[in-house]
């Protein structure tokens, strides 16, 4: 993971040690080290799912570049970027993700939209999700670190096939979602019905 790595397809306007420290800048330690292991553990996916691993390795990198930013700074983007009214009544587990994409746009100036698409759907899914977005989701789910009852199980499957795992992840989303009594964002709903609950098409792999 300390290898030196060196981006070579100016997908972004940064080396890899300029936007590593523009990340950890945002971050602490310990958040800036998961995003390090996401990045590893999509580039790892990204080889064998046929991806650029170059540009899975820079969404994982970002995924969570917005995790510690303050409710106020969401809420204002929410109102002034367009965005769907209805995320006001959630929180950062989904603001982060869908809502943080803005931030990197504003403070980073990276536009490459399958990189932006991959961190707004990392935290919800979507009914139809390109592999880049698949590799982002279920490596923020299954990077080394991760400890809970059914994460070796996540691994095994997604080593198998990457729709496999992400049909595994929302699926237990929701559960954990449901036994907690939280709110769901209907975008996850919508994930799961797609992935899990046989609605609509997915994208084979």
């Amino acid at each position: 993971m300390n290898k030196v790595i060196e981006y070579q397809e100016q997908l972004v306007p940064y080396t890899h040690a300029e936007l590593m420290a523009k990340v950890a800048a945002q971050l602490t330690d310990s958040r800036y080290q998961h995003c390090l292991r996401v990045e590893q553990t999509a580039r790892e996916l990204a080889q064998v799912n046929g991806v650029d691993p170059e540009l899975a390795a820079i969404a994982g990198l970002l995924h969570d570049y917005a995790k510690q930013r303050s409710d106020e700074t969401f809420i204002n983007l929410i109102k002034t970027r367009g965005l769907d009214p209805a995320l006001l009544n959630y929180g950062n587990g989904v603001w982060h993700g869908v809502v943080g994409a803005e931030l990197i746009k504003t403070e980073l100036h990276i536009y490459n939209e399958d990189i932006l698409n991959a961190v707004r759907l990392h935290t919800v899914g979507a009914p139809y999700m390109p592999k880049l977005a698949q590799i982002v989701f279920m490596a923020d789910f299954i990077e080394p670190n991760r400890d809970f009852p059914g994460v070796d199980e996540a691994r095994q499957v997604t080593a198998k096939s990457l729709a496999a795992g992400v049909r595994y992840q929302i699926q237990h989303t929701l559960n954990y979602l449901i036994e907690k009594g939280q709110p769901v964002y209907p975008q996850t709903l919508a994930t799961y019905n797609a992935w899990v609950g046989g609605v609509g098409t997915v994208p084979s792999n």
